[in-house]
């Protein structure tokens, strides 16, 4: 619920009120389930807000990096040859500093589980079915854990649905969902959205609906950026003669 304050002074004649309106502030995170910067960005944007004792509308949005990958997935290892041209050795110093960066910000990755990369459009397709419910903020760090730090496959059903279980889904109930066309034809529109936005890279989060935040910055990043949110939209000028 918004909070209204009042302060009013003169100026030249005329009394101005300051009406200030402190009202959630409503935040989209782009995503993939598979992006090794997006939970380590969600783990700073979710410190920041709770440093600054603010209330949040907080969703996701989703991102596919591998859209057209097999089901079976493809091993770290292969992807980056392929995309990148790496050999073994640069690929495992990138490893040794992403886990470093990921610790700091709370967020454990175990690379001799997490061996492959997979196709995410059933997790996203999860994510979009739980805001139903209020539990994507709850399934998307169960995600982090799953894929992040076990290692599952994160496209196959059966893992999500056990996911899905331990959050109180009905199991069938959650089957019957993700196999549906409709809920496909809803992902749809919002990746239709995200795409129209000329996203290049994420994490990304919009802000209020009209701001693109990208990056997985730092704890301090963000408490300076929402800070400024805050104060923009909390204040409303009314001249009063």
């Amino acid at each position: 619920m918004a909070h209204r304050h009042q302060n009013v002074y003169r100026y030249q004649g005329t009394t101005i009120m300051n009406i200030l309106n402190t009202k959630k502030l409503k935040i989209e995170m782009v995503h993939d389930i598979v992006c090794s910067w997006c939970p380590i960005g969600y783990n700073n944007i979710k410190t920041a807000i709770n440093d600054l004792t603010i209330d949040v509308d907080f969703h996701f949005l989703p991102f596919e990096l591998n859209a057209n990958m097999a089901n079976i997935g493809e091993p770290i290892a292969s992807y980056f040859s392929r995309k990148m041209g790496w050999n073994e050795n640069k690929l495992h110093e990138y490893q040794r500093s992403l886990v470093a960066t990921a610790a700091k910000s709370g967020v454990s990755i175990d690379f001799s589980k997490r061996t492959h990369y997979y196709n995410t459009r059933n997790a996203h397709l999860l994510m979009h079915l739980v805001e139903r419910f209020d539990k994507q903020i709850e399934l998307n760090e169960a995600l982090i854990e799953t894929y992040f730090k076990d290692g599952q496959d994160i496209s196959n059903l059966t893992v999500l649905l056990n996911v899905a279980e331990k959050l109180g889904m009905n199991r069938q109930d959650t089957k019957e969902a993700l196999i549906s066309n409709h809920l496909n034809q809803e992902l749809e529109k919002k990746i239709s959205r995200v795409k129209a936005l000329n996203i290049s890279s994420i994490p990304g989060f919009i802000v209020n609906e009209n701001t693109l935040v990208s990056g997985s910055n730092s704890v301090k990043y963000f408490k300076d950026t929402l800070s400024d949110f805050i104060k923009e939209s909390s204040v409303t000028k009314v001249a009063v003669a």
